[in-house]
């Protein structure tokens, strides 16, 4: 009989819908020694929690997250709650002895993160951020190229996360739709929600981001609040730029905005190296170009009449993650990035390995977060301390 992993699910949002998938169909997809048991979903908020377990068949409805770090019956703590809760949840887990898997960012700021980090590490239990994008079978094929240094010395990296939901000043801020507009809840905003997806994924890609000087930007000075009614100041950022240093020596660009007109979720990065570059957008996630400039044992480059990028389609079976999913020439979509990051998280389980990105991972990219904020306050380049 396969093993359980009986999980029990922290918030019932949009979030919470991804992960809540990925366990449903877990073995449906992959080979795997343990079987996914949707335990028990926990929110404030019974009513909604009671429709979410129907609609998902988790087997009983919590209130309160601490009734799971008590019971026997759970061996995974999900948490998929605004960013202010992380830091209380996940400690608590860990000294309970369960398995924690979080939602990104990782804390509200570094000290937090540190002390999770150190929660986990202390208790030994196995965790896991759901920075999900590493998992997009085109993103997982960059990193395979990059390691077999196809790349070769890195220049260049830059990214872009545009979207354009906050450009209405009607928009309000707040309550359980719109936290993240609330930094008392969320810890920052585009940097902390989207710039962290694009931190982590160029660090994966071309090692720590060393030094960094930013520049942000808050559009509309002033929001209703949901929950009180009140016209208040916002105190997120809706834009950030910064430019990055590299520890490899390669510069890097990031751009993040919600108020880009037309962009729901673009988010981009190219990088430039000595013998080849690549370059990948969410918003056509089956592809990944690749340019190749190789040196042949006659001293030759390959450049010719026929050089130029490749548009490769990746859903070959031999592409990261295809052989699980359909023939060739068919897609997977943004679905599948979490059930490709809980089969990575089991199978880590099973063979006795650490799955990254786990909460050291996420620790690194909360770092450059924090040193991004503070550089965009005081308008200096600052070091990060962020590690390979």
């Amino acid at each position: 009989m396969a093993k359980q992993l009986r999980v029990g699910l922290i918030g019932c949002g949009f979030m919470g819908r991804t992960h809540s998938n990925a366990y449903r169909r877990l073995n449906n997809f992959f080979q795997v020694e343990h079987q996914a048991v949707l335990q028990a979903i926990c929110d404030t908020n019974e009513p909604k929690a009671r429709a979410y377990a129907e609609t998902w068949g988790y087997q009983r409805v919590e209130t309160d997250w601490r009734k799971l770090l008590d019971a026997k019956d759970i061996d995974l703590i999900d948490v998929c709650v605004p960013n202010v809760a992380h830091h209380d949840i996940v400690v608590a887990a860990a000294q309970a002895g369960k398995m924690v898997c979080c939602e990104k960012p990782l804390a509200m700021n570094v000290a937090q993160a540190e002390d999770m980090v150190r929660a986990v590490e202390m208790a030994g239990v196995p965790n896991m951020i759901w920075f999900n994008y590493r998992r997009v079978p085109s993103i997982s094929l960059a990193k395979q190229i990059v390691d077999e240094g196809r790349i070769g010395r890195a220049f260049h990296y830059r990214a872009t996360y545009l979207q354009d939901w906050t450009i209405s000043s009607d928009v309000p801020q707040g309550g359980d739709a719109l936290w993240r507009l609330d930094a008392r809840v969320a810890g920052s905003g585009v940097t902390g929600d989207l710039l962290a997806h694009s931190i982590d994924t160029a660090m994966w890609l071309n090692g720590p981001i060393a030094r960094v000087v930013a520049k942000t930007e808050t559009f509309i000075k002033e929001r209703k609040h949901a929950v009180s009614g009140q016209v208040e100041p916002v105190t997120i950022d809706d834009a950030c730029m910064f430019l990055a240093l590299f520890a490899n020596g390669s510069m890097g660009t990031f751009e993040s905005t919600r108020y880009a007109r037309g962009r729901k979720n673009f988010n981009t990065f190219e990088l430039n190296g000595a013998d080849g570059s690549l370059y990948f957008d969410l918003e056509e996630p089956e592809y990944l170009q690749f340019f190749e400039y190789r040196q042949l044992a006659t001293g030759k480059k390959t450049e010719s009449h026929l050089t130029g990028w490749r548009k490769i389609h990746t859903t070959n079976s031999e592409h990261p993650y295809m052989s699980h999913y359909w023939v060739p020439g068919t897609c997977i979509g943004y679905e599948h990035t979490f059930l490709n990051a809980l089969a990575d998280f089991v199978e880590g389980l099973e063979k006795g390995r650490t799955t990254v990105p786990n909460f050291r991972s996420g620790l690194q990219t909360q770092k450059v977060c924090d040193a991004v904020i503070e550089s965009a306050r005081t308008g200096q380049w600052l070091d990060t301390g962020a590690e390979a």
